[in-house]
Formats: structure tokens, C-alpha cells, sequence
């Protein structure tokens, strides 16, 4: 399992940083506008206020509300949560290696698994299988990491059903409303 790296220094909150994830084959993929809000015990929190962007190639994505990420430091997910008003409140992208790589950059591989929570009657599932059976044979993800990241999937699941913290509605939204306050 990867080790967040403990030894980088954390800029101040309310400092604009860059989160970026990568393929498994070092191939570009999303890179998000955010913002350093702070750290708790489930790890760094960052955020996205409405308008700011997130780009893949051949994708470009607008913030429709404000967001907040946590990257904890098991470094295997990066579990975002979108303010009221989202058709998705949790989506969880389980990566490797997710860990600040710089004083103002976050850096991720993106595992194609995905545990999602929409609010819009779809419910909650584990997204993107399809994509994971193909790439864990396209870019040859090893057996261990295969069996880590599937029962991660299924345990997150579990959580966020379970609303355990910091899956829970209180949680972000003590974050959310800190990312709110730098707005102002």
C-alpha cells in the first residue's frame, strides 16, 4: 500500500495549489484549480470554489458548486464532496500514490475505481468497473495492488452507506463552510 509523503511542508490555508492525477502509465489526466484549506485527522483537505476548473484532455470542467477534497494519508483515495445543489454529494477517486509531491502541488494515479453517492435517485455504487477490468489488464496493475484497491472499494462503499466520518454530512461541511469563508 503507498505511504502519503509526511515530510512535505503544507502551505498556509487559503494557498492555491494544483492537484493533479496521472494514468498508471505516467499518461496525463485530470488536473484541478484548488485551494489548500487545512488538515484534520483524516488527512489534507483542499478545495474547488464554484468556476474554477478541472481539465483532462479533451475535457473541460467548471466547479457548478464548491467542493472540498480530502487526501488522507493512507494515500489510495482522494474522496470529494460537492456542496447542496450537486447532483453528486460523495465521489471517490481510489488512486495510488496520492500524496503531496510539492509545496503547492498534489499528485495522484488515478485506479479507475470510483464510489460514488448521488443525491439525484441513482443512489450509491461502485463506479467504473468496466474501465478497471480493462486497465488492470491494459497496464498490467499488480495482483497486490488489484486486491488492496477492490476491497478498498467495497470498504468505502460500506462507509459512506454507514455515514462513518468523514463520510458523514457533518465532516465536509465544516470544510465546506471553511472554503466558503476564504470566498469572503
Amino acid at each position: 500500500m503507498p505511504e502519503a509523503t509526511a515530510s512535505v511542508s503544507r502551505p498556509a490555508p487559503g494557498t492555491p495549489i494544483t492537484f493533479r492525477w496521472r494514468k498508471w502509465d505516467g499518461g496525463v489526466h485530470w488536473v484541478h484549480e484548488c485551494v489548500y484549506l487545512g488538515r484534520d485527522e483524516y488527512g489534507d483537505w483542499v478545495g474547488q470554489q464554484a468556476g474554477w476548473r478541472s481539465v483532462r484532455p479533451g475535457r473541460d470542467v467548471v466547479a457548478e458548486v464548491p467542493n472540498v477534497t480530502l487526501v488522507p494519508p493512507s494515500a489510495d483515495f482522494a474522496c470529494t464532496v460537492n456542496e447542496a445543489g450537486h447532483r453528486v454529494r460523495i465521489y471517490i477517486d481510489l488512486g495510488w500514490d496520492v500524496r503531496w509531491s510539492g509545496p503547492l502541488e498534489i499528485t495522484g494515479i488515478d485506479m479507475d475505481l470510483d464510489v460514488v453517492k448521488a443525491l439525484d435517485g441513482r443512489g450509491l455504487w461502485i463506479d467504473d468497473r468496466d474501465e478497471w477490468d480493462e486497465h488492470r489488464v491494459h497496464y498490467g496493475y499488480p495482483d497486490d495492488v488489484q486486491r488492496h484497491l477492490e476491497a478498498l472499494a467495497e470498504d468505502l462503499e460500506r462507509r459512506v452507506a454507514a455515514s462513518e466520518p468523514p463520510f458523514d454530512d457533518a465532516t465536509a461541511d465544516a470544510w465546506l463552510a471553511r472554503l466558503a469563508d476564504l470566498a469572503r
